[in-house]
């Protein structure tokens, strides 16, 4: 069930000679080059741009990709069906790095140099060339500018910031101060596209570098710094903005026509005429037209446009397990059918106290290693999945899953067990002997011991019928947990980047694939929001949050072991020694196994595959290459 996709997404290299003669185009286009606005697709192409077999069958030209957002901070649901066009991309089983926007590249110095070539005569979507100059851009003048920000962890080894050579127009080098074995892998996610992500031409415009009168332009535009400027103009991977401005040139498939900004009922993007890829018959990609993303209040109203039949391909709010009977009753009137998408590890849902809370108690009890373990042995899993998962799923705290061979039984099994009677000793040896009228146990100053627990009801339709049950399994505890839903966009800020939260829950369906971000063990990303004190402290260089303890430091320097490794047996051991180390200290708490999730695809939609990875790393479905779908007939 599980390797089920064809290799299908390997880049063929044929002849640009033998090709040249027989490129297609879609039909939309012909107007366009007829009129002399548009040069004619060979111009439009790479020398030899890159030649994707179809999954199933040459497709043909047309038609419209209806999808649905949830509300105005929906970014990354675009994010999956473009994909990131980084210099490589992972291939649809998620095992290795290709070649994407780079022709390829060599490794240099053990590991320490990475040389990329380029597709000569590469163009953005506006026609300008693609060059070394774009990265040097993205690098240089954004990535590691102090002014735009902190460079991102990724393109940091042993302490130093990469650096990038330009070796001619098409040829760049990035070095590093140490062996870094994944950097390839880490330039296929969807974080990794940083290098390639702003077009030079375009973007410079609002660089406080290149324009000489920027407080003016500040003014005009009523902001009061150019990085805000710039984000709001050209975005940034993972904020709406990205998908706000379409003036912005792209390396995409599709390009913003109708832009994401606030009060936006739609968002629609159009085939890009200056694409890279053909199939092997020469056709230019993308098959389909556009791409219509209809703006929805809410989940449940992303259902009823499912059911209605006004949903060509989606995975995204619509697989929750008890939204399946429904989908499964209307297939046939909606003209649907389901494909698979599996987790390779991680838990459903991962509860995460804050171990860097700014409350002098509550940071007490939460870092009491005996406290998280009597909360984990008083929940009683199984009732939790056969109530709100339908009995799908099995008890799972994280880490791949069984089969893997970064399996670590110990993470993905302990204090699994519920045992009340336990739970209650440990929290009585604790001292927290005292309790209130109600039953709630008290804390040494006489106050409840309380907590709210920080979730996103919209993102996560299964996550607060499971929280409402672990409540109340723990009131019997005597310890009292608040649900507290919020918007996506508050839910950050409250817990990323303020961290005033006492606990977060977030999905981590995670298997640690080489150029995964391994946050559930190690704070190096706001996603560890167990730690994010420690995580706001690494990634200022001990500037602002909160200084870790030697055992966290321990995993910093093991993370750094896992991206430098250029074998598998090196990238396991150290992974595996870090979660060693998380193991013992139970950091975070897990609830069940991924579900089997699924997604709706019209039954007129072909070549997309019937099973495919789910993860946002993946990022699912874009490894696919949704640009090589097509509509039959």
């Amino acid at each position: 069930m599980k390797n089920l996709i064809a290799l299908f997404t390997m880049g063929l290299v044929l002849p640009a000679a033998a090709m040249a003669a027989d490129y297609a185009q879609s039909p939309t286009l012909d107007a366009a080059v007829e009129n002399d606005t548009l040069p004619p697709v060979a111009e439009r192409l790479p020398q030899v741009p890159e030649v994707i077999e179809p999954y199933e069958s040459i497709g043909q030209y047309g038609g419209v990709i209806r999808r649905a957002l949830a509300g105005s901070n929906d970014h990354n649901n675009i994010l999956r069906i473009v994909g990131p066009q980084g210099l490589t991309r992972w291939n649809a089983d998620w095992t290795e790095p290709l070649p994407n926007v780079a022709e390829g590249w060599e490794v240099e110095d053990e590991g320490r140099s990475f040389v990329f070539r380029l597709r000569p005569g590469m163009r953005w979507s506006d026609g300008h060339p693609f060059t070394a100059d774009d990265i040097l851009f993205n690098v240089e003048d954004l990535m590691l500018n102090p002014d735009f920000g902190p460079v991102p962890s990724r393109y940091v080894i042993a302490g130093e910031p990469m650096s990038v050579e330009k070796i001619d127009d098409l040829t760049v080098r990035f070095t590093f101060a140490a062996p870094f074995g994944s950097f390839p892998a880490e330039l296929a996610s969807p974080r990794g596209q940083h290098p390639v992500l702003h077009p030079k031409h375009y973007c410079s415009q609002f660089h406080g570098g290149y324009v000489e009168n920027i407080n003016a332009l500040l003014q005009q535009e009523g902001v009061s710094d150019w990085p805000t400027l710039f984000q709001n103009k050209c975005g940034d991977i993972e904020i709406p903005a990205r998908w706000g401005n379409a003036e912005k040139p792209t390396l995409d498939p599709w390009v913003i026509a109708e832009p994401y900004t606030g009060g936006a009922t739609r968002v629609v993007l159009e085939r890009n005429p200056y694409f890279w890829q053909v199939d092997t018959a020469g056709n230019q990609l993308p098959y389909i037209d556009r791409v219509e993303n209809i703006v929805l209040r809410d989940v449940q109203a992303v259902i009823l446009e499912a059911i209605a039949g006004r949903i060509d391909l989606q995975a995204r709010h619509i697989d929750n397990p008890a939204d399946r009977p429904v989908l499964a009753e209307n297939r046939e009137a909606g003209g649907y059918d389901f494909y698979e998408t599996y987790a390779t590890g991680g838990t459903l849902l991962l509860l995460q106290p804050n171990l860097t809370h700014k409350d002098p108690e509550l940071n007490e009890v939460f870092n009491q290693k005996d406290f998280r373990v009597a909360l984990s042995l008083g929940m009683d899993r199984q009732a939790v999945i056969d109530i709100a998962l339908l009995g799908q799923g099995e008890p799972w705290q994280y880490g791949p899953y069984e089969g893997s061979p970064l399996y670590h039984e110990r993470m993905a099994t302990q204090f699994l067990d519920y045992d009340p009677a336990r739970a209650n000793e440990l929290l009585d040896g604790l001292g927290y002997t005292e309790r209130d009228a109600e039953g709630y146990r008290l804390l040494p100053s006489g106050r409840r011991l309380s907590f709210q627990v920080d979730v996103i009801p919209v993102l996560f339709a299964e996550a607060v019928d499971m929280l409402e049950l672990i409540s109340a399994q723990w009131q019997e505890l005597g310890v009292e947990m608040q649900i507290n839903s919020l918007e996506r966009s508050f839910f950050f800020e409250r817990v990323s980047s303020n961290w005033d939260h006492d606990w977060a829950v977030w999905p981590a369906a995670m298997g640690w694939q080489q150029g995964t971000l391994l946050q559930e063990m190690v704070p190096i990303w706001m996603g560890a929001r167990y730690g994010i004190g420690w995580w706001h402290w690494f990634q200022s260089n001990g500037a602002n949050g909160v200084e870790p303890p030697d055992h966290v430091k321990r995993r910093f320097e093991l993370n750094e072991a896992s991206r430098a490794a250029v074998t598998f047996e090196e990238y396991r051991a150290a992974v595996h020694e870090m979660a060693d180390i998380a193991a013992e200290q139970f950091e975070i708490i897990g609830t069940s196994t991924d579900l089997p999730r699924y997604g709706i695809v019209s039954t007129r939609l072909r070549n997309v595959p019937l099973s495919m990875p789910a993860s946002f790393d993946y990022p699912t479905p874009a490894p696919t290459l949704p640009q090589q779908y097509y509509f039959a007939e």
